[in-house]
């Protein structure tokens, strides 16, 4: 394993800059600072899905892989260069998310955020998953992201969503159909 943190601050960050993995500085604001600081947000969100409520087992066995996965792809942007995202970890994604698919009535409407306390969160979690893969593509406009990161993170947002459709259903809560404005 590599260092400890046994002092936390360490003063360094003052002027507004941050380290990167690699030991080279940036500004806080950086993009690949914004990319896996975004990232680690969606990573906080789903351990509050974990948190709210007694999950079935296979959700938070799930929910549990995904935060650590989670935590590569932070780690695999925190380094400029480094490769720790695979397309077997894409894989496992889509193959979760049809298998928790594959019990829900499909969609016809679009559905407001909610349905029950996890279900909810876990649409927080969607949305910030979301933001996390618009902040990747905008470093990798301007610097080369490996396209397993951004896949990941499609799919991670496509999984949490049907994830908020099992847990509303598991709360049994109920899905609110998006009634559009009439004008």
């Amino acid at each position: 394993m590599g260092n400890r943190l046994s002092k936390i601050y360490t003063r360094t960050g003052d002027d507004g800059s941050t380290g990167l993995g690699d030991g080279s500085r940036v500004p806080k604001e950086d993009p690949r600072v914004e990319a896996y600081g975004t990232v680690d947000e969606a990573n906080s969100a789903i351990g509050v899905v974990l948190s709210v409520a007694a999950l079935p087992p296979a959700i938070a066995r799930c929910l549990t892989e995904v935060q650590h996965d989670l935590f590569d792809l932070g780690g695999e942007l925190c380094i400029p260069g480094h490769r720790m995202i695979e397309a077997v970890q894409v894989d496992r994604l889509e193959t979760e998310l049809d298998g928790f698919n594959e019990a829900l009535p499909p969609l016809k409407e679009f559905i407001l955020p909610g349905g029950g306390s996890a279900a909810a969160a876990c649409h927080v979690a969607r949305a910030v998953c979301r933001r996390a893969e618009r902040r990747c593509w905008s470093l990798a406009r301007i610097e080369n992201v490996s396209p397993e990161v951004l896949k990941y993170l499609n799919r991670l947002s496509d999984l949490l969503f049907v994830l908020a459709r099992v847990l509303a259903r598991h709360e049994q809560g109920s899905e609110v159909v998006w009634r559009r404005t009439k004008k």
